[in-house]
């Protein structure tokens, strides 16, 4: 505000005394570097240089539609503009115009301002799409993981309510899931086109995972979001008969009694070997030298 205050003083004073027309080449630089920047559809349009002695006007421009102007980015010291609520209609191509304008008090002999246009963007196929969140629910039986994924909000307004991604890409909208044993280095990549995934997992073991947004519609650089934190499952201490199951262990148990039963059958047939040989020995008579 201080600013502003001081260049319209300015104005003021080069218009009372006779020297605020100036030539619009010196007194109007042209904006550059303009530059598109859209995270969950919050689109802002930022550009060089701050200005010294003059202001910025933006003019967006949709598919057959006159030019728009925010309220906030008539006339202004800014150098970005926040351009979300203008965008009606997501799928449509649009640009902007970025006007260099006088300060008030000052006349300039131009018969429009100078502007410098943007490239062309698309909110639908443009945006960056933000980190979804997630729930995990392991099975009772611990044999599988089923991830909730619930989807980034939006900045578009519809009736008084935020909408989300699903709401806006429908069946465009797919999640890419990441997942790995949370003690292994090699992961695997899964993909749902619902909020909902069931994953196959190994028993007691504790999985770490990523999601992130997947639109396969999309220009190559563009289909995939930004990843969500890691979240692993709970690892539970397994106990033998969960690890090997009931008739794995009744088995090794016969298997082990018939060893036990072996065993001993040959050390009776050995002891039965021996007293017969002793008893032998005993009865023989006795040899006369």
């Amino acid at each position: 505000m201080a600013r502003t205050n001081t260049f319209l003083c300015l104005g003021l004073f080069l218009s009372v005394f006779g020297i605020g027309n100036v030539s619009g080449d010196d007194y109007l630089p042209k904006a550059k570097d303009i530059t598109w920047s859209s995270h969950n559809f919050k689109t802002l349009l930022s550009w060089n240089p701050i200005p010294t002695n003059h202001s910025y006007t933006v003019e967006l421009y949709g598919t057959g539609s006159e030019g728009e102007r925010n309220p906030n980015c008539i006339q202004s010291l800014s150098t970005e503009c926040d351009l979300t609520k203008l965008f009606t209609e997501l799928k449509h191509t649009y640009y902007a115009d970025v006007l260099s304008e006088t300060l008030p008090g000052f006349t300039v002999d131009l018969v429009e301002f100078p502007y410098t246009r943007s490239e062309n963007f698309c909110p639908y196929t443009d945006t960056l799409i933000g980190r979804p969140d997630f729930e995990i629910k392991v099975s009772e039986e611990e044999s599988s993981i089923t991830l909730h994924i619930i989807d980034p909000l939006s900045a578009i307004y519809h009736a008084e309510r935020l909408l989300n991604m699903r709401d806006i890409f429908k069946e465009d909208l797919k999640y890419r899931v990441i997942y790995r044993k949370a003690k292994s280095t090699g992961r695997r990549i899964e993909t749902t086109e619902t909020n909902h995934i069931e994953l196959k997992v190994d028993r007691g073991e504790s999985y770490c995972f990523n999601v992130q947004a997947y639109i396969p519609s999309r220009s190559r650089d563009k289909q995939l979001g930004d990843l969500s934190h890691v979240k692993c499952s709970e690892a539970r201490q397994t106990s033998i008969i969960d690890e090997y199951g009931i008739p794995v262990l009744a088995g090794a148990c016969f298997i082990i009694l018939l060893l036990i039963i072996a065993i001993f059958a040959m050390i009776m047939a050995c002891c039965k070997c021996c007293r017969r040989a002793k008893e032998e020995e005993k009865d023989k008579p006795l040899e006369l030298i």
